[in-house]
């Protein structure tokens, strides 16, 4: 199989994330700035979590163009990853609706950590299936931003114990690491496969 098919069904399942995470936002009861600052914690939630689904989404569509052929185990580990970045509108909405409070918010943190767990997986069955002289692997080198943002993820989720408001500057802490476009595989490749 070619990789235009798994990218083109990826996409299409992140569009339908970032479309219920839309539709899960209401509209506040009133017209005054009150009643708008009800949903700000809704509102932010929603922000953080578009950023992140488009960072894997930009990330992801580099990741496929360095696949030379999609093997059984590429698209399983592509699944996984869908499945982990399908949760976010359940874990935004709850983080959102319960303003930051300390579950939701390391719930949230457990399912970016898991999401970056699938990515890594990933990113390791196309570097499995090129072999020894690995596009992408030559790409990643080191992946400092793919180690650190684990971490990142693990100490937001303890931080929730002291203050949930510290692990939400983690994650935009996390978040604004991988904002910046990540151009390592652009680089590898052939100008026109990007």
């Amino acid at each position: 199989m070619r990789t235009g098919r798994l990218e083109a069904f990826s996409d299409g399942v992140i569009a339908i994330i970032i479309t219920i995470m839309v539709l899960e936002m209401k509209v506040p009861h009133g017209d005054t700035v009150n009643d708008l600052l009800t949903v700000l914690p809704i509102f932010l939630s929603y922000v953080l979590s578009f950023v992140y689904v488009g960072i894997y989404w930009n990330n992801h569509h580099h990741l496929l163009h360095a696949a030379t052929i999609v093997t059984g185990a590429i698209l399983w580990a592509n699944l996984h990853l869908l499945f982990w970045l399908s949760l976010f509108p359940f874990a935004t909405g709850w983080m959102g609706e319960n303003h930051f409070s300390a579950l939701p918010t390391a719930l949230y943190g457990v399912v970016l950590l898991m999401a970056a767990g699938a990515y890594y997986l990933l990113q390791q069955a196309i570097i499995r299936s090129q072999g020894p002289d690995s596009i992408l692997k030559k790409a990643v080198g080191r992946d400092w931003k793919g180690k650190l943002s684990p971490v990142l993820y693990i100490a937001a989720i303890v931080a929730t114990l002291l203050a949930p408001w510290i692990s939400e500057g983690i994650f935009v802490a996390a978040a604004l690491i991988w904002l910046s476009p990540d151009r390592r595989i652009e680089k590898v490749l052939p100008r026109n496969d990007v």
